[in-house]
């Protein structure tokens, strides 16, 4: 089976939103390829390192919260 690592991407920052708009933090327990692929894109801050959270670029945390209403807002907002 070919994964669409663009929508496993999409689902990790929306779940990154989530806990950034529940704690204040956005911690990095996802997948690291997923992790990597995000900081790649310009939307996460480097994931490696001994921090157990990361940063939204201005960009990051703008398609975070897009992907994270698309995929978990009721109504599909």
């Amino acid at each position: 089976m070919e994964l669409d690592t663009d929508r496993i991407d999409d689902a990790v920052l929306g779940l990154l939103y989530l806990n950034a708009i529940q704690t204040g933090w956005v911690w990095k327990g996802f997948d690291w390829a997923a992790m990597d692929r995000l900081n790649q894109k310009g939307l996460i801050s480097n994931p490696v390192g001994k921090a157990k959270s990361v940063a939204f670029t201005e960009e990051g945390e703008k398609a975070a919260k897009q992907v994270f209403q698309r995929l978990f807002a009721k109504g599909g907002a």
